[in-house]
């Protein structure tokens, strides 16, 4: 099973990604979970402290990786595009309650001159999980899918948009819808969280298709909380549990 979810900071992804991470290793699934958002947070999310999470360096900052791994020269300018990076995910991965947390981070452009060789190495890293065929790997993205190339996008099996019930997160879904296409994925899922009433389950209902949608998330004091605390969702929130549990079972049907 690969699955990518995305959807814009703040709307609940990271705590989707990181409780189907852990329900999946409950069944004793070996699970890759690969933070691909700039902005970090899958590791809190699936049980590190603070401190374990800021002693974990991505691998977009590992610039001496990067050139041994594509063979750069002292300038960036030669290298290799298609570096050997398949023993990477287990030699990097940080064993987090039974899941096996990947950070990959963002290149930084800004004066850095040519970043070329770790943008190849992201890249090559994020299209070797694919082919773990006995893994479960779930990516927590941001809400752009730049990250994906054709190839590794058509190999996904689940994209899955984390929205909430509100005209904006409707038109962050659409563009997520077209990015997708644009990389030839013709089907995104949808999550709805922060769910208040039935009213903004029907708003929803009445603007995603029946068959691209696959539950609900309720607005949880106890998911807000934990994030607060940086604590894992899935350690205080039996409710959200429930409710992700229910979507997993409609992603495992599918």
């Amino acid at each position: 099973m690969k699955i990518a979810v995305t959807g814009k900071g703040g709307v609940g992804k990271t705590t989707l990604s990181s409780t189907l991470a852990r329900l999946y290793a409950d069944e004793g699934r070996t699970v890759l979970a690969a933070d691909v958002d700039p902005d970090a947070n899958l590791g809190l999310a699936l049980g590190l402290t603070e401190e374990e999470v800021n002693s974990i360096v991505p691998v977009s900052k590992m610039k001496e990786l990067a050139r041994e791994r594509t063979a750069a020269n002292a300038s960036n300018t030669f290298y290799k595009l298609n570096p050997e990076v398949s023993d990477l995910p287990d030699k990097l991965a940080k064993d987090v309650n039974g899941v096996k947390l990947l950070v990959m981070g963002t290149v930084d452009t800004g004066g850095t001159g040519c970043v070329c060789p770790e943008h190849v190495m992201l890249k090559a890293l994020l299209s070797s999980l694919v082919f773990r065929k006995d893994d479960v790997v779930i990516m927590d993205m941001e809400a752009g899918l730049e990250h994906l190339g054709r190839g590794t996008a058509s190999l996904m099996d689940q994209f899955i948009a984390v929205i909430e019930p509100g005209a904006r997160s409707i038109q962050t879904y659409e563009r997520i819808r077209q990015l997708a296409a644009d990389i030839g994925v013709h089907k995104v899922q949808v999550v709805g969280n922060k769910i208040r009433s039935e009213d903004d389950k029907d708003f929803l209902r009445s603007r995603i298709p029946e068959d691209a949608l696959l539950g609900f998330i309720s607005y949880n004091e106890e998911v807000i909380d934990a994030d607060r605390r940086g604590l894992s969702p899935y350690d205080v929130s039996p409710k959200a549990l429930d409710e992700i549990r229910a979507i997993k079972a409609k992603i495992d049907q599918r």
